[in-house]
């Protein structure tokens, strides 16, 4: 006989974006790709949602992805009118509402570099990329090192098909990813006592977890730019902000890369990052955290929950600092 065992993270079918809201979002993206094809032909234009990227339309047919079961919650989904309005994206503002800042973010052409410890560097179209991929949604928890968390479904793919595209020299230990550079399109990026571009790093191992997620879509659609279109990462067992945004460029090296907030302030913001309730934050604990939408203060899990897929990570390294 066959017993599942849920796992703590899981949420019940139930819960998951309900089938009628996805068939609804396909019949709407069927509508808008019909309008865009119009425009092409002289008809009306497509007019951008706000937050959209530029270049959404032109994957807009991939969406809503399949949800894949196996990365399920035990929460509901923040609706989305909480979480697209609560981001930290300080490209465009050190505030949370970054919305309409983020709007000048063109996405549309967008290249990424894929460079370093690989048997030939290349560059690639977003587009081309993301075809390149299977796309699906997972439903994932988001933890912020400010104390608070959201779950989101996000679209995309796993990081080590995107590993795999690169194909790493056995000399790479790590994966360092960058945003974009971009003063004039990015105002936030002109305050000279940041290390810009905002970079982010993982070793190798992590990059290649089940749970490291390439991002191009969230709640049935192509990712707003406030999320940090066209493409993002997700590692839903670290503190948010090791989830860079924006990126466009992917180098594998052999020495662990200087992180953005590593680089500002490594007392607080570590290389690894990992959440972990028993260790507090220099200034606030870590002990708990509220969720966006209900303001409802809960327990925060080691790991956020995903302990099960990403502890035997670190066996061996219980002297480095694996959770600041």
């Amino acid at each position: 006989m066959h017993i599942k065992v849920k796992r703590g993270w899981e949420m019940p079918e139930r819960l998951a974006t309900p089938e009628s809201i996805f068939l609804n979002r396909r019949a709407l993206l069927g509508g808008s790709l019909g309008m865009a094809a119009a425009s092409l032909a002289g008809g009306p234009a497509l007019a951008a949602m706000p937050g959209e990227g530029t270049g959404a339309v032109k994957t807009a047919d991939l969406y809503p992805a399949k949800q894949n079961p196996a990365y399920i919650l035990d929460r509901p989904v923040t609706p989305e009118r909480y979480s697209a309005d609560y981001n930290n994206f300080y490209e465009y503002g050190t505030n949370k509402t970054v919305t309409p800042g983020s709007n000048a973010l063109k996405v549309q052409p967008w290249t990424i570099k894929i460079d370093g410890l690989v048997e030939r560097p290349f560059e690639i179209g977003f587009e081309d990329l993301v075809r390149k991929m299977a796309l699906e949604e997972r439903l994932y928890r988001h933890r912020c090192v400010e104390a608070w968390s959201m779950a989101v479904p996000w679209t995309g793919f796993p990081l080590a098909a995107l590993v795999a595209l690169a194909k790493p020299t056995g000399d790479a230990r790590y994966i360092q990813m960058q945003t974009f550079l971009d003063k004039a399109m990015a105002p936030g990026q002109r305050a000279f006592f940041y290390p810009w571009p905002y970079t982010e790093g993982l070793t190798l191992a992590e990059a290649n977890n089940e749970l490291a997620f390439m991002v191009t879509g969230v709640y049935g659609k192509p990712l707003l730019n406030q999320f940090g279109a066209p493409l993002r990462l997700a590692v839903p067992w670290k503190y948010g902000f090791k989830s860079v945004k924006s990126i466009n460029r992917i180098t594998f090296t052999a020495e662990r890369p200087k992180t953005f907030w590593e680089g500002l302030q490594a007392s607080e913001y570590g290389f690894w990052a990992n959440v972990n309730p028993a260790v507090p934050h220099p200034r606030w604990s870590q002990a708990s955290e509220r969720v966006l939408g209900t303001d409802e203060r809960v327990p925060t899990l080691i790991y956020n929950g995903y302990g099960a897929q990403v502890a035997d990570l670190y066996k061996g390294l219980e002297k480095e600092r694996l959770f600041a």
